[in-house]
C-alpha cells in the first residue's frame, strides 16, 4: 500500500527537503505551512502519519496535535528545535509518538517513519470488510466500490470501520462515537450526522433515499441496507 504523510512545517527549505525524501521513499505527501492548513488537510484527506513542527505561526504543533487526537490515534512525529524536557513531556502527554530534534538527518527521519508505520499498520494482518459492492481495507484505510477506490478522510474511515464491524445493528450516536473515536472524543454528538451525510454522498446511488446507511429515527443508524 502507499502511505500518505502530512508534513506540517513553516520553513520552506525544511519542508522541501523532507517532501523530496518522502517521495523518493514512495510515500504520497501532503504539505502544510501552518497549523490551520494542517487541520484542513487532515479533515479532508486520509492521512497515515503526520510530521508536525512545534513552533509555527497561528497555532503551534501542540494545539494541532490536540485537535488530531480528538479524532484519531494515527502516528505523529514532532519536529522541534527545542531539546528541553518540558516540551517533550508535554508532547508525549498530548499523544505524540516520536520526537526528532532539528537539525536532523533526513535519512534517520525516513528510518523512524518506516519503523513507526510498520509498527502501527500491520499490512499482513489487514482485514477486509464487505457490504454489498463496498469493501473497507483496514491496512490501507481504503474504501472501494467494486474496483473503484472512493476518497475518504481519516475521520470518515474511523466511522466506517465501526459501521462495517456492526452491520445490521442499530447504533446510537454515542455508540458510534465510542467505537469510532474512543472516550477522548471532544466533538459534538451532532458531528456524527455530518460525517454520515458525507459518507452517504460517496456510497449511496441516491443519498436522499439511502439503501445502505439507514437512519432509524429516535434510535440511531443502521449500516448494511434493508436486507440486513
Amino acid at each position: 500500500m502507499r502511505y500518505q504523510i502530512l508534513v506540517v512545517e513553516d520553513q520552506p527549505e525544511i519542508r522541501t527537503i523532507v517532501e523530496k525524501y518522502l517521495l523518493k521513499e514512495g510515500y504520497a505527501v501532503l504539505t502544510a505551512n501552518d497549523g490551520f492548513e494542517a487541520l484542513a488537510l487532515f479533515n479532508s484527506h486520509a492521512v497515515h502519519l503526520v510530521l508536525l513542527d512545534v513552533m509555527m505561526p497561528g497555532i503551534d504543533g501542540f494545539e494541532v496535535l490536540k485537535e488530531i487526537r480528538k479524532l484519531s490515534e494515527l502516528p505523529v512525529i514532532m519536529l522541534t528545535a527545542r531539546q528541553g524536557e518540558i516540551d517533550r513531556v508535554r508532547g508525549f502527554r498530548t499523544g505524540v509518538d516520536d520526537y526528532v530534534v532539528k537539525p536532523f538527518s533526513a535519512k534517520e527521519l525516513m528510518l523512524r517513519i518506516r519503523r513507526l508505520l510498520s509498527r502501527v499498520y500491520h499490512e499482513s494482518d489487514e482485514i477486509v470488510y464487505r457490504c454489498e459492492d463496498l469493501s473497507l481495507h483496514t491496512g490501507g484505510m481504503k474504501l472501494y466500490c467494486g474496483e473503484a477506490e472512493l476518497s475518504i478522510t481519516t475521520a470518515e474511515y474511523q466511522l466506517l470501520h465501526a459501521l462495517f464491524r456492526n452491520q445490521g445493528h442499530v447504533m446510537s450516536r454515542e455508540q458510534l462515537i465510542e467505537q469510532a473515536y474512543g472516550e477522548g472524543y471532544e466533538g459534538y454528538d451532532r458531528n456524527i450526522d455530518s460525517y454520515i451525510k458525507k459518507i452517504r454522498q460517496k456510497i449511496e446511488k441516491d443519498p436522499r433515499h439511502p439503501q445502505i446507511l439507514l437512519t432509524k429515527y429516535g434510535a440511531g443508524y443502521q449500516f448494511g441496507g434493508k436486507n440486513q
